[in-house]
């Protein structure tokens, strides 16, 4: 019994990814340029990842 990995690329560096199974919305990190990627789809074993904007807190400083 095999286990199914899903590929993708990073849409910032184009670092091909290998990732475990996942579903849309759920966010991983490219392990190259360090971007948070949300799964947008998954077609045929292909995800399409899209950039996270990732919102830093303003602690009135």
């Amino acid at each position: 019994m095999s286990t199914a990995a899903l590929a993708g690329s990073c849409p910032e560096c184009e670092t091909d990814l290998t990732v475990p199974p996942m579903v849309h919305g759920e966010t991983l990190s490219c392990p190259e340029c360090m971007l948070t990627l949300r799964v947008e789809d998954v077609r045929d074993g292909v995800l399409t990842l899209q950039m996270v904007e990732v919102q830093l807190r303003d602690w009135g400083q």
